[in-house]
């Protein structure tokens, strides 16, 4: 069974989040006739990409250690006000950030990308996709 895994306390400079879609298929038929049928009623696939820059190596390694243990179990990420949501000024965003009140899970959609700007600083960049797991 999976369990949360805390993404480290370090405040993204930049932040980018979509809130998915609800799973759904159109139809058309030979005249032209438009039928569309949703899955459900839950958002699968939102997504949120953080930016780091210039964090230095150990806040680097942090992230990089936490993409491990998160994958080597296939476990999946929470974020609070002191991480992924750090400096967003409404609860009520944060929230969706976070996907409160969702079945929503989010999971690292690929490792993430780090690039050395200075000595013992780096730029590093995140990508996740919440995923609808059953309980």
């Amino acid at each position: 069974m999976a369990t949360p895994r805390t993404f480290p306390s370090i405040k993204p400079s930049a932040r980018s989040y979509s809130p998915g879609t609800y799973p759904s298929t159109d139809f058309e038929s030979l005249d032209g006739t438009k039928t569309h049928i949703r899955f459900g009623n839950k958002r699968v696939n939102a997504t949120l990409t953080l930016g780091f820059s210039n964090i230095t190596d150990a806040e680097a390694y942090e992230i990089l250690e936490n993409y491990r243990q998160v994958n080597s179990v296939y476990d999946y990420v929470t974020f609070s006000s002191a991480n992924g949501t750090a400096g967003v000024g409404s609860t009520n965003l944060s929230n969706y950030f976070r996907e409160i009140g969702t079945s929503l899970k989010w999971r690292y959609s690929g490792p993430p990308t780090v690039t050395s700007t200075f000595k013992g600083l780096s730029n590093v960049s995140c990508s996740f996709v919440a995923c609808l797991d059953a309980p």
